[in-house]
């Protein structure tokens, strides 16, 4: 693998850091911010915002920039507005900095996920955006508790200002190892109106549709995993960071295992065998969600389902868009990440219209029927075949 694609994991494990280690702080912030837990968390919900909407629209308007300049931009978006954090006084700025980095965060993904299929055969492109991916699942899975340990004993602005300094030190690493950006390839009016055009394509509308189901399946559970695990498979408070634990080093193995599964078989099959196996997963939550051992496992089985639906979605996405539109493929990119981060959202919110209504112990079933919904406008767009070969194409 080119030696920048390593580069790039090591900027999505900081933007990743930047993403979710607020929800390690939110106690630590609101001491000192003096505000309520509800306000900061809050936070979170401007960082996915802003990456919603960055990716597919701030992507489009950047299409003709050369991809290095791109990605040293947002990568200093994310070091510098990181230093800001760390000098906040109050609430109203940590949420305007966290919108303006999740815009930048929402860039790097789009940008780096296909720059990195572009730089490798397509035999590994695969396995080239599980690198670029795996650099988040690290972040959830060690990144994340190393900073919430350090900023609740130390102080959760030193974690900012780290994260400040990793972003700098991805900054140097692009400038020194992406030696050949890549260029846009048409003139500047016309490579606008094809991106932004390529926004409202139908068949990748339909795939971008799929990855947000899945985002909903899964995170109408993930959202709530605490009060699951603690009122209905009754674990101990001490067994929630096991359990977070678990879910970050599974989502690790199924970021890889998409990324081979994908360079491997057809990438529409494998999609569909993981969208099957992500609604039985949630359907054994709900039917085994009172024995711990078996509610662990499952938690463990959803990271590597989930992260694994991830890399072929993506990749299968970025596929359709060299078939349709290649001229705006990076805009692909930012069309499934921006889907991914709405249906986080819809998730948590319809789940808790689900408590409300029926109780927490049904939130598995909810997941369960957007999974099957999902796997539906799947079996759609196969039933119609405009994805000719969809895991072995001749140019990416």
């Amino acid at each position: 693998m080119p030696a920048v694609i390593y580069i790039f994991s090591l900027c999505t494990f900081t933007f990743g850091l930047s993403e979710f280690v607020v929800a390690g702080l939110v106690s630590a912030i609101a001491i000192d911010l003096h505000e309520s837990i509800s306000q900061v968390g809050s936070a979170i919900a401007a960082y996915a915002l802003g990456a919603a909407i960055g990716a597919p629209v701030i992507t489009a308007m950047l299409a003709t920039w050369r991809d290095k300049t791109v990605l040293l931009l947002t990568v200093a978006v994310l070091a510098t507005g990181s230093v800001v954090i760390s000098l906040a006084a109050d609430i109203v700025t940590l949420h305007g900095v966290r919108f303006v980095i999740g815009l930048a965060h929402g860039v790097f993904m789009a940008v780096a996920s296909n720059a990195a299929v572009k730089l490798v055969d397509p035999l590994r492109a695969g396995r080239a955006l599980s690198l670029v991916w795996i650099g988040l699942t690290l972040s959830i899975a060690f990144g994340v508790p190393i900073g919430t340990f350090f900023g609740s004993y130390w102080s959760w602005r030193m974690v900012f200002l780290a994260i400040g300094g990793l972003g700098l030190i991805s900054a140097l690493g692009l400038i020194l190892l992406m030696r050949q950006p890549l260029a846009g390839a048409l003139h500047k009016e016309h490579g606008l109106k094809q991106s932004l055009a390529a926004l409202l394509q139908r068949e990748l509308l339909m795939a971008a549709s799929i990855a947000m189901l899945v985002s909903v399946a899964t995170f109408s559970f993930f959202t709530f995993v605490s009060p699951f695990l603690l009122d209905i498979t009754r674990v101990q408070p001490q067994m929630l960071s096991f359990a977070m634990l678990v879910f970050g080093v599974c989502s690790i193995l199924g970021n890889v295992l998409g990324g081979y599964l994908a360079d491997a078989f057809d990438a529409d099959r494998c999609l569909l065998g993981g969208l099957s196996a992500l609604m039985l997963n949630l359907l054994g939550l709900y039917v085994w969600g009172d024995s711990i051992i078996a509610t662990l496992m499952l938690v463990g089985l959803l990271g590597v389902v989930f992260f694994a639906i991830v890399t072929l979605s993506t990749l299968r996405l970025l596929r359709l868009a060299h078939q349709h539109i290649p001229q705006s493929s990076a805009v692909a990119s930012g069309l499934n990440i921006a889907a991914f981060n709405l249906g986080t959202a819809l998730g948590g919110i319809g789940a808790g219209w689900v408590i409300s209504q029926f109780g927490l112990a049904y939130i598995p079933i909810a997941g369960a029927g957007a999974a099957l919904v999902a796997m539906g406008v799947l079996g759609l767009q196969m039933k119609h075949g405009r994805l000719s070969n969809p895991c072995r194409p001749t140019v990416l």
